[in-house]
């Protein structure tokens, strides 16, 4: 037996050094956990070895790899339905829950639109002219952080604005309308987007996505459709670090005015992030919430000499605020890297 075991460790642990947990694993440890998180053990080690390679067509891979450090525990948040910690450099799993499992994402949608406006739009100033269907959406609005609670205009049919400023608005301040408005800008109608959406979700390897909105509104009566991963959008994240002009917006302070092309208008658009100025080395974040998706929110940090990013995701979380510095803490704490 013990040949056996000693077999499979010389020939399974090459695969990751950051599988941190196969040592404990085939000393028989695994008893001290749940089944639940024997689980995703399993399963981070399986996304790991037949994955980690895809993420090299859309991640600048480093010679840095991330190590676990000795006698640091497994994280486990009992509050997230789902979360993931990933190392941009190197596209390893850091830490792993429920990570592929498919389910709303709410306004962590953005992500995505924003990827494609990036991807798709040459000058930033070019004008969006705003149609019904973008002022008429539900939820969060330019000019309203929440939902029935507006702090100055909306956005008027006909208004001419920059794409700039609508990515603020989204970015910031989870914007539906300036969400719904840049798709439709990008792909016609917003049919037409949503198409763009999920064809660049398959090319960058997105097996458990499906998008149904610029902004990540579920489809009433086909809200099933509407999913993605912590997994899968974390992915989408650590592909859009390379857009600076986009990881700029997510640290503008509250009360950030835009303006219409002509001026005629002006409007105040929150933050919606609250540890942006808690976190050091804190380089943005995307929140989301729809009644079926939960609270739920997105991260990207640099360790504290700036030289690695993670990025983490968590889904359906009352205490994601909470949750998150976990992860963060967690991480640097228990890894290095070599």
């Amino acid at each position: 037996m013990n040949v056996l075991v000693t077999i499979f460790t010389v020939l399974i642990f090459p695969l990751n050094s950051s599988l941190f947990f196969l040592g404990d694993w085939v000393q028989g440890k695994e008893k001290e956990a749940d089944a639940s998180v024997f689980e995703n053990r399993k399963m981070e080690l399986k996304v790991n070895r037949d994955e980690k390679f895809s993420l090299e067509s859309v991640l600048p891979m480093t010679q840095f790899q991330p190590v676990r450090k000795e006698k640091k525990d497994d994280l486990i948040l009992s509050d997230a339905h789902a979360s993931v910690i990933l190392d941009a450099g190197s596209g390893t799993i850091l830490q792993y829950q429920n990570g592929k499992e498919r389910r709303q994402i709410a306004s962590l949608t953005k992500m995505m639109t924003a990827v494609l406006v990036m991807e798709r739009i040459k000058d930033l100033d070019e004008i969006v002219t705003i149609d019904e269907n973008s002022v008429y959406v539900e939820g969060t609005k330019i000019g309203c952080p929440r939902s029935g609670y507006c702090i100055s205009l909306r956005m008027k049919v006909g208004e001419k604005i920059s794409v700039r400023n609508l990515l603020k608005a989204m970015l910031m301040n989870s914007a539906n309308d300036a969400a719904t408005a840049l798709g439709i800008h990008i792909g016609g109608d917003m049919e037409k987007f949503v198409e763009i959406m999920n064809k660049r979700a398959k090319e960058l390897g997105l097996y458990d996505t499906n998008f149904c909105t610029p902004s990540g509104l579920e489809l009433d009566g086909r809200e099933n459709e509407c999913y993605s991963s912590a997994y899968d959008i974390g992915r989408v994240a650590v592909h859009s670090l390379k857009f600076d002009e986009m990881w700029k917006i997510f640290k503008l302070p509250s009360n950030t005015i835009i303006k219409s092309a002509d001026e005629k208008y002006e409007h105040i658009i929150l933050n919606t992030d609250e540890i942006v100025e808690e976190v050091p080395n804190f380089l943005g974040g995307k929140t989301g919430f729809t009644p079926l998706a939960g609270r739920s929110l997105l991260v990207a940090v640099q360790n504290p000499t700036k030289e690695h990013t993670i990025v983490c995701v968590l889904l359906d979380d009352p205490y994601r605020w909470q949750d998150i510095k976990t992860m963060i803490n967690w991480t640097f704490d228990s890894y290095s890297w070599q």
